[in-house]
């Protein structure tokens, strides 16, 4: 079987962007197993209500869901069992600096795979009032209706002609 080019995006968590405000991000691997994988590649997961905590030194995935494989015999999975991920020492040691400081949390993004391989990006985040999410929300629909008036404009300019 040819391996896998480029990156295709299984599952990502918008509501992780609307709640806290992103501070910096992190590929990172994650453990699988084979049943796990085959339902990604069917792109069965959720990562609502999924977050990351340090356990032993090491990084642990917790609520993340992936549905058991259809296909699966006694040997499937447990959906919301918690994962271990992949990541550089030195990077597990930047991250654990940062959470210990406290108002910070680590928050999955994104799960994709990278050539072939299931990635998840994290993120170091801070949680968002409830006033900065209104204000965003305004923004992004100043932002979408100036994007509407001007292709307007332009569409209303170049039928003139």
């Amino acid at each position: 079987m040819a391996r896998e080019n480029g990156r295709k995006l299984i599952a990502s968590n918008k509501k992780a962007r609307h709640d806290y405000t992103i501070l910096k991000t992190y590929e990172a691997g994650i453990v699988l197993a084979g049943t796990e994988v085959k339902s990604l590649r069917e792109g069965r997961a959720s990562l609502v209500d999924a977050f990351a905590q340090e356990r032993d030194g090491e990084i642990m995935l917790y609520g993340l869901h992936i549905a058991e494989y259809g296909y699966g015999t006694w040997t499937n999975h447990q959906p919301r069992r918690t994962r271990k991920l992949l990541l550089h020492r030195i990077e597990i040691a930047r991250i654990l600096e940062k959470l210990r400081e406290g108002g910070v949390t680590l928050v999955p993004l994104s799960m994709y795979f990278s050539d072939g391989w299931a990635k998840v990006e994290l993120a170091l985040a801070r949680g968002k009032k409830s006033y900065d999410k209104r204000q965003a929300l305004a923004e992004r629909d100043a932002n979408r209706e100036i994007a509407r008036e001007l292709g307007r404009h332009l569409k209303g300019a170049r039928s003139a002609r």
